[in-house]
């Protein structure tokens, strides 16, 4: 366990760090209130100071945001290749988070914030952390970040192909763009679980919240086990599935990406982008060396029933970005002994493939996502 230590007025202070994405804790801690300038506050951040504020909490949320203003004056090159825009993005990220981490706050035993104006974090901090376990000091990004998962949590997130809402706990990736729940709730059933759907058994590996899940229920699915390795996921697809009054044909398990069983239809949606993750939440989009779509790919087979199908749903956008070819993936099926049966399209529909400033556009402008339909080759 890591401990943050500080000086206010001659008192010597400490309290435990914690930081969900990993970062260490500063190696020096300054208390800092509403007369810190922005500059002063983004030098000494860039340095690697941690900035303890001590002041108004509206006014850190402004210090913040000024200081995310300095960092995003530097702009990337337009003339770089799509895999360079990448890395620099990716880069960039880092490093704003890096430097806007340095911003600090202290939660006191039983999560209470004693800053002016501070909104009362007790519930949304004990479902992101669980229990206290005394004082502690996080950044303040990601107080703001705890706090907003609890709003989505609270609200729920419309579901059209569901005509309801999921509700995201922090930590888990919310599925807040529709076209890939879409492609599952709208492709055609494979024709094993289309004679009988009751007593059909699906999986939705990575379940995440539980919505894919929850659409294949929806369709008629009699027995759909939801698995994924976060216990956050698990916590929250349970949950969903209660809210649903579906519990009695969801069975949520893990962690484990298979369960030990097989089906007639195992569907997959893997985090997109072969790339490292720096946070949990990232988990949702980014998968290091491909591990989950190679898991799935080599795993299906062993898992099917005669006749039945696997639903890979990938986006392409890693192909335009130069992290992963059309070539890589058909030779993974094809060396897991699988074939493509079909492939269903469909355009994305978010903001950020409209948004020309956006420094991957050129990528997120092509980028179609697809739900594959994969059987294996002896059938």
């Amino acid at each position: 366990m890591s401990t943050i230590h500080w000086t206010e007025g001659h008192t010597h202070h400490s309290a435990r760090w914690h930081s969900e994405n990993g970062s260490a804790p500063p190696r020096r801690v300054v208390v800092v209130d509403d007369r810190t300038k922005a500059d002063e506050a983004y030098r000494r951040a860039r340095q690697g100071t941690g900035l303890l504020w001590q002041g108004d909490f509206h006014n850190a949320r402004h210090l913040l945001r000024a200081m995310g203003r300095r960092i995003d004056r530097k702009r990337p090159s337009a003339n770089t290749s799509q895999k360079e825009s990448f890395d620099l993005h990716r880069r960039a990220g880092a490093h704003r988070a890096r430097v806007l981490g340095r911003l600090l706050v202290l939660l006191d035993d039983g999560y209470t914030v004693a800053l002016r104006r501070a909104p009362d974090v007790r519930h949304a901090c004990l479902e992101a952390y669980g229990p206290p376990k005394g004082p502690m000091v996080i950044s303040l990004r990601e107080l703001l970040g705890v706090i907003g998962a609890h709003q989505w949590r609270l609200r729920g997130i419309d579901v059209p192909a569901l005509g309801t809402r999921i509700h995201p706990h922090y930590g888990v990736f919310a599925p807040v763009r529709g076209e890939y729940v879409d492609l599952v709730a709208h492709t055609p059933l494979p024709p094993v679980t289309r004679c009988s759907p009751a007593g059909s058994a699906a999986f939705d590996l990575g379940t995440g919240t539980g919505v894919l899940a929850a659409v294949l229920a929806r369709r008629g699915i009699g027995r759909v086990v939801a698995t994924d390795i976060s216990p956050r996921a698990l916590a929250c697809a349970k949950e969903n599935a209660h809210r649903l009054a579906l519990a009695d044909r969801i069975e949520v398990s893990g962690p484990c990406l298979f369960p030990e069983d097989h089906a007639d239809l195992i569907v997959c949606n893997p985090p997109w982008l072969p790339s490292r993750p720096t946070s949990p939440i990232e988990q949702g989009v980014y998968d290091a060396d491909s591990a989950m779509l190679r898991g799935f790919l080599t795993g299906l087979s062993a898992h099917l029933r005669p006749g039945g199908e696997g639903w890979l749903i990938l986006s392409d956008l890693a192909e335009h970005l130069g992290l992963r070819t059309r070539g890589q993936l058909l030779t993974a099926i094809q060396a897991a002994h699988l074939r493509v049966v079909d492939k269903i399209d469909t355009k994305p529909r978010h903001p950020r493939s409209r948004d020309a400033t956006d420094p991957l556009h050129a990528a997120r402008s092509a980028e179609i996502t697809s739900l594959w339909r994969l059987t294996t080759t002896d059938r």
